[in-house]
């Protein structure tokens, strides 16, 4: 009897060891790395989404916030963790950014990573200080045009979206506008309803609050349609420039070698809990509009976004300071 006890342990064990990894997955949390503080949109998104996979996968999904250096400490923890899906990073639209404006990177964009999925999309509102006389895009660059280099725009930080969508904006509509920083969007806004900026592109839930107290007036949406929270307010597509389109974008990677039946069943999991009500409703009014695409399909949106602002670095020369 203890002969054949011992022959089914070791069956059992053998049968244990050939399963492999990624139909045990998960075994243990999940981390989240957040490149960014608490409390901003990438933060929200992460914990958001993250309270809603751990119960689809039956393990305690934790948002891990490690800023600093745009972005880049987060992202090399995610590029550099073992890849065994237990360690995704929610990255953002200077992931596209990086390699083409900063001297060196302690991880390869492209080779690094394994695209899981589009969490969302975060449209901007050009916005311009309510005391001008412009109520239009149009508006806007003939005013630009008619006193050129005379105009200030507010830029709520190194290669956010803010600035590199205002930087495309005055390639394609030719103005000349003179950037004035800032630590981030808040400030930017605050200085945009004082009149000592003119000008700016930053996130919905940054300007709308100085809409509604008449102090800004928003122009126009960056994407490619009107926001389903916005729809009143056109695109700058529709005001003229229908080559036009910029977002902020929040994706979860995973290290590259992770296995593909894990990224996808990530992928899968993921896509399912960006359809809930609530969920849409909630991040709306953040002015995000939820994905939750395949890996390849996120793959080729990482590709197009990098050709396009490299593309745009190269022309303009654009560097961090």
């Amino acid at each position: 009897m203890g002969n054949l006890l011992s022959a089914l342990a070791l069956a059992f064990s053998f049968a244990v060891t050939a399963i492999p990894a990624s139909a045990q997955f998960p075994t243990k949390p999940i981390r989240i790395i957040v490149p960014f503080a608490v409390g901003g949109t990438t933060d929200l998104l992460s914990r958001a989404v993250g309270a809603k996979l751990a119960a689809a996968l039956g393990q305690p999904v934790i948002a891990d916030n490690r800023s600093g250096a745009g972005g880049v400490i987060g992202t090399e923890i995610v590029a550099k963790a073992p890849p065994d899906g237990h360690t995704i990073g929610m990255l953002i639209s200077t992931h596209a950014v990086n390699p083409f404006v900063m001297k060196s990177l302690p991880y390869d964009t492209i080779n690094d990573f394994a695209p899981i999925t589009l969490v969302a999309l975060v449209p901007g509102i050009l916005s311009a200080n309510a005391n001008l006389p412009v109520h239009s895009v149009q508006e806007m660059v003939q005013l630009v045009r008619s006193k050129p280099g005379q105009f200030n725009y507010g830029l709520p930080g190194s290669m956010t979206s803010g600035h590199l969508s205002m930087e495309l904006l005055k390639v394609i509509a030719g103005l000349d506008m003179v950037a004035v920083p800032y630590k981030g969007g808040a400030p930017a806004a605050a200085d945009l309803a004082a009149g000592q900026v003119q000008f700016m592109i930053n996130s919905p839930p940054t300007v709308l609050p100085f809409v509604k107290a008449g102090k800004v007036r928003a122009l126009a949406v960056t994407g490619a349609q009107r926001s389903p929270g916005l729809p009143d307010l056109p695109t700058i597509r529709e005001s003229g420039f229908p080559d036009y389109e910029t977002y902020e974008w929040y994706g979860l990677f995973a290290p590259a070698k992770a296995p593909r039946k894990i990224v996808a069943r990530l992928s899968q999991e993921v896509a399912k809990i960006l359809k809930d009500p609530e969920l849409r409703e909630r991040m709306l009014v953040q002015g995000a509009e939820l994905i939750g695409n395949s890996p390849e399909e996120f793959a080729r949106f990482v590709r197009s976004e990098m050709d396009k602002w490299g593309a745009l670095a190269r022309r303009i020369n654009l560097r961090v300071d």
